[in-house]
């Protein structure tokens, strides 16, 4: 069924992605990033009709911490809010719905994540299942090298074109000023074989933001807007054990129901924090060598938790903006091996 209103992504912005920022807190680290979104549309908080969030009180160490954000925001006078406990790109999802019922025209969305404050190979254990696996304590890290190694059995890959991945993605984030790694880094040491330090991403603090805008008042705000042409979200099964880590159907039927199959995209943004998770993903959406798969440089180059779905939907949606691209896949993925994973397919007005 074709949505009732389209609905774009008419503005993104980022902050830099660092290994630690003790100085700041998530409101500070949070503030730049609203002004410098706002600021690309002229629209000030007020002029916002709903606004949706996503973070993760796991990593902040306390319960209800994204209501500390908002004072990034500006609750007063009250305003219509959400939050979800996801990824931001979900909150995006949940935007996206609620600007296609009408109440509102404009939504702002943002998320962020602080992790160097703990260990977050530790406290993503959290996620798993609470009576067989998380007693365990596998770590995300311990997770992903099972899937690699599954991966590696099965015929579709090996350590030398995973190294190829992390190769390209780190140099194609030369050009990308917010990245956390930039550039040629050697593979580095096994962390848990067969993955090596460049097969990981950074652990890193960061935050994003997009606004969304309906019909005419997209092309109001922006010039070339990124109408979100379908989204989609779906989920794996919990248990490890009954999934088949080398395929990913959830991301297939959501990048079906999104239309991603219809016709080509010339652009993919992957929330592929595994060199491994981008062989998998590539299959699972058919993305051949004629499209370019993470220009930004990808998970493996800033890897904000929590932000960094919602910047494969901006860094997508910027690329449209800018020209670079006329129709974009971006994906965003939570959960150990891949387990939900939510894709929108964009496309700029036709030139």
């Amino acid at each position: 069924m074709e949505p009732i209103r389209d609905i774009a992504v008419v503005a993104f912005a980022q902050s830099d992605h660092r290994r630690t920022s003790d100085e700041l807190s998530e409101v500070e680290m949070l503030l730049p990033v609203l002004h410098e979104v706002l600021g690309r549309t002229g629209l000030r908080a007020g002029d916002i009709g709903f606004t949706c969030s996503g973070s993760s009180d796991y990593l902040a160490g306390r319960a209800f911490s994204f209501t500390m954000a908002l004072d990034g925001v500006g609750a007063w006078p009250p305003i219509s809010e959400s939050h979800v406990e996801m990824d931001g790109a979900w909150a995006l999802y949940e935007a996206w719905t609620k600007l296609l019922t009408g109440d509102a025209d404009t939504a702002l969305v943002y998320s962020y994540g602080k992790s160097s404050p703990g260990s977050v190979r530790d406290v993503l254990t959290r996620q798993l299942d609470p009576y067989y696996l998380a007693p365990l304590w596998p770590d995300s890290v311990a997770l992903a090298a099972l899937q690699a190694q599954a991966l590696i059995d099965a015929g579709e890959t090996d350590e030398r074109e995973l190294a190829a991945v992390a190769t390209r993605s780190r140099a194609s984030a030369t050009a990308n000023s917010h990245a956390q790694l930039r550039g040629s880094l050697p593979q580095g040491d096994y962390l848990v074989r067969p993955l090596r330090t460049g097969d990981c991403p950074p652990v890193g603090d960061g935050a994003a933001a997009v606004i969304l805008a309906a019909g005419d008042r997209a092309r109001e705000l922006c010039e070339r807007p990124a109408w979100i042409r379908g989204i989609d979200h779906r989920i794996e099964a919990h248990s490890l054990g009954v999934r088949d880590l080398t395929d990913s159907p959830s991301a297939r039927l959501a990048a079906e129901r999104a239309g991603a199959f219809e016709r080509p995209v010339d652009t993919a943004e992957l929330h592929a924090p595994f060199t491994s998770q981008e062989v998998v993903l590539r299959k699972a959406l058919r993305l051949d060598d004629s499209v370019r798969v993470n220009p930004s440089g990808g998970a493996l180059a800033a890897n904000p938790i929590m932000a960094a779905g919602l910047i494969r939907i901006g860094e997508a949606a910027a690329r449209i903006h800018r020209g670079e691209s006329d129709r974009a896949l971006a994906h965003a993925t939570s959960g150990p091996c891949l387990q939900q994973n939510l894709v929108a397919v964009l496309e700029g007005d036709t030139r």
